[in-house]
């Protein structure tokens, strides 16, 4: 991460083998997604640097080999300017295809160090942690980083043998996990490999913590492999595995791509990153509806060239020459046949297909070829607290209170019942029905 500066710029058949936790409590708990929210998981190189680069810079950089960058939305220990951060901004670099990375730098430990950071105190750790977060969301939201985003809080490297230190950042990182989950956001958290990414690890399972749902770790080992995503010192490879780590493998240094040098950190992504909204308009005048389909109620009449504000995109009814469907800031949704993307027929990156992360509940969850537990198994059970990336939901086959099962991402289907989302009994909005 970048360093201090003056202040701080340096983060059973398979089914069931134990009893679910409550999908509100710690540590998994539950994340309320407003009707604008999709997330973003992005796999491959990102890079970070101190001040945002600017639009120029960034396309003269699509001859790189990162396309993801780090962004620094604010926090008492931001240690530099940021003339380019705007929605604006935003809006134009994610349009080029660049995914954001939201990094927020609040209080440090208390043991940082840092010697110039702004550091928490042990009796105010957790509403400390609870304030940073608002903040950080309020900073997200005024540039357009949309619900069901991840930010990233970054805690730099600490004295892991102080054992009153340790307690009072697990009590402010477990707040801010807590209060980004109660506004609808993902919880990540940046930490030096020897010090909080340790610690977090140690209390994995506890109860006394919210987990949170992602882990970027810095470990500057000059590797950029895939492979380096697991065999973390001291963290399990069953801990936050299911699009859920990145690594900071090398700290400040100059790279030059499209004859524009930029100083940055590079990083190996496979996690939650922001999820933005992507300005079209629309051929012809057209409903937009409460679900992907024909069959579900008309919302309203689009005017034909109007503007629409595309969040994700999903699978409904066929409309002309595609099944895809747009889904709009406002929660309804659009036949992408009408909207001017760049597909008539398939997906438009780079907007996200529409998904929402929530932490599985239990150790060794089966993934199903169809809802219900008579279907056959996908190889590979899921560990505690991996992201159920949860696509729509239907009904099938009862488990514990629910008949309700999820259809993720990669096309498998576990109960709800072990879903840390709003109900283990019922369907959870926003999650539209398969």
């Amino acid at each position: 991460m970048r360093r201090i500066r003056v202040a701080l710029v340096l983060l059973t058949a398979g089914l069931l083998l134990g009893p679910a936790l409550p999908a509100a409590a710690e540590p998994a708990t539950s994340i309320s997604y407003p009707v604008s929210a999709t997330a973003t998981r992005y796999i491959g190189l990102a890079f970070d640097t101190c001040t945002a680069p600017t639009v120029a810079q960034l396309t003269a950089w699509k001859a790189s080999p990162y396309r993801a960058v780090g962004i620094y939305i604010g926090g008492v220990n931001r240690g530099c300017a940021q003339p380019q951060l705007t929605a604006g901004w935003v809006s134009s670099v994610t349009k080029l295809g660049w995914r954001l990375i939201p990094i927020y730098v609040g209080y440090q430990a208390p043991c940082t160090f840092h010697p110039n950071a702004v550091r928490m105190t042990a009796p105010s750790a957790a509403t400390q942690g609870t304030s940073q977060a608002a903040d950080a969301i309020a900073k997200a939201r005024a540039l357009g980083i949309l619900p069901g985003s991840a930010i990233y809080g970054d805690m730099e490297h600490y004295n892991a043998t102080d054992t009153t230190c340790r307690a009072t950042v697990l009590r402010y990182l477990s707040s801010w996990t807590k209060e980004m989950h109660r506004q609808g956001y993902v919880s990540g958290v940046y930490a030096h490999q020897n010090s909080g990414a340790r610690h977090l690890a140690e209390v994995y399972n506890s109860t006394s913590y919210a987990r949170p749902d992602a882990l970027w770790i810095a470990r500057w080992d000059l590797n950029s492999a895939v492979s380096t995503l697991t065999n973390w010192p001291l963290i399990s490879n069953r801990y936050w595995l299911i699009g859920q780590r990145a690594k900071q493998y090398r700290g400040d240094h100059l790279e030059t791509y499209g004859g524009v040098t930029l100083n940055i950190d590079n990083d190996r992504f496979d996690a939650p990153v922001a999820s933005v909204a992507y300005a079209y308009t629309v051929r012809v005048a057209v409903f937009s509806r409460t679900g992907p389909g024909t069959n579900y109620p008309a919302t309203a009449t689009l005017a034909a060239n109007s503007g629409v504000r595309v969040v994700c995109q999903t699978y409904g009814t066929k409309i002309g020459t595609t099944i895809v469907w747009d889904k709009l800031t406002n929660g309804t949704y659009v036949s992408d046949y009408y909207v001017r993307t760049p597909s008539y027929t398939g997906y438009s990156p780079p907007i996200p297909g529409c998904s929402y992360p929530y932490q599985t509940t239990i150790d060794n969850l089966a993934r199903r070829k169809g809802p219900s537990t008579t279907y056959e198994r996908y190889p590979g059970l899921l560990p505690i607290g991996s992201l159920a990336w949860v696509t729509c939901q239907r009904a099938g086959g009862k488990v514990g209170t629910t008949v309700v099962w999820d259809r993720l991402t990669d096309g498998s289907w576990v109960t709800d019942y072990y879903v840390a989302n709003r109900s283990n009994t019922t369907y959870s909005a926003p999650i539209r029905r398969c």
